[in-house]
């Protein structure tokens, strides 16, 4: 990653991030972890008996990016929809908790805020257990959001836009948030799902996974010249500024509209749980982006970050101390 961000750089663009606020526009969750151990089969089903021990709630989804947003210095703004339910009651108290406002956050009565509990006995997962909505909000929900957006973008230096596939996106409300982009002259940076995979015409970075791209535009991913034909094809359609393409222990592939392809290699560390490393790409990336830098110097960082992310257990944060600390450049 020479050739692309050198170490006084990253430290400068890392330094800037208290200086960015980013609205995180996207599905709000929370994830439950319930530890325990096993030691016999329950007598009214074949199934294990998991005697917990110790539990943990975690922001997860666009939750979870604004949490890493902050954790790395910046102001985070979720822009979202809860239930009215408990769930809700603490993921507004651990953003209360953490210094994310809570000003973009829309209950909505009837509508369950959404849950993940993964039962855990002997470091596997048992089982895991949604409590959650999917269907698209309603027109009145829509007219909210849509409200809220523009009333927080005018101080916003990016949007970020998490779709978990949860019904916040619908596309009246993607087409507000890249309009109010567009309007402020701010950065819109996407982390998509396929429902609405196409739907983001005119968006800054557009940064799906490998195989969400193969799902969305039908074709195998086997080698270089498939990931250039993609890559290009998406720039093509969505006339994004540019296109980062997420692969992986294979890297990031880059594709800006002005320039060629990059292929930026992971950070080689230990592995230890890839959840939420797509969560934290995004989040460094829109971040740096908002303070002035290059697509590819906001890859080369977010990559290093990921390689910090996934030595952690579940969706976690990364630091400015451990992200500078983990950068070997020049």
């Amino acid at each position: 990653m020479k050739q692309f961000l050198s170490r006084g750089r990253a430290v400068s663009l890392i330094r800037s991030f208290p200086r960015a606020r980013v609205l995180v526009l996207g599905d709000l969750m929370l994830d439950e972890y319930l530890f325990g151990q096993v030691s016999r089969i329950s007598p009214e089903a074949p199934v294990p008996v998991v005697e917990v021990e110790r539990e943990r709630l975690m922001l997860g989804g666009a939750a979870n990016v604004a949490w890493n947003i902050r954790a790395l210095g910046g102001t985070a703004v979720p822009v979202g929809v809860l239930g009215r339910d408990r769930a809700a009651g603490v993921m507004t108290a651990e953003f209360g908790a953490k210094g994310i406002p809570v000003t973009g956050l829309i209950p909505v009565a009837g509508r369950h805020t959404t849950i993940k509990t993964r039962i855990i006995a002997h470091h596997q997962q048992v089982v895991r257990v949604d409590r959650e909505h999917r269907q698209d909000i309603s027109p009145a929900a829509e007219k909210r959001v849509i409200a809220s957006l523009k009333r927080l973008i005018p101080g916003a230096d990016a949007v970020l836009i998490e779709d978990y596939n949860k019904g916040l996106l619908t596309g009246a409300v993607i087409a507000a948030a890249l309009a109010a982009g567009r309007k402020h002259a701010v950065p819109v940076t996407v982390d998509p799902k396929l429902r609405h995979f196409l739907d983001y015409r005119g968006v800054t970075l557009f940064k799906p996974n490998i195989h969400e791209t193969e799902r969305a535009l039908g074709v195998a991913i086997t080698d270089d010249r498939d990931i250039d034909r993609a890559g290009a094809a998406l720039l093509e359609r969505l006339d994004a500024a540019a296109v980062l393409i997420t692969a992986g222990e294979r890297g990031m592939y880059l594709f800006p509209r002005r320039g060629r392809r990059t292929h930026i290699p992971t950070v080689a560390r230990e592995i230890y749980d890839v959840s939420g490393a797509g969560d934290t790409v995004i989040a460094v990336i829109t971040l740096a982006l908002a303070r002035g830098a290059s697509f590819e110097e906001a890859a080369a960082l977010a990559t290093y970050a990921a390689g910090i992310e996934v030595s952690k257990f579940g969706v976690a944060a990364v630091t400015p101390a451990e992200l500078i600390g983990t950068m070997r450049l020049p």
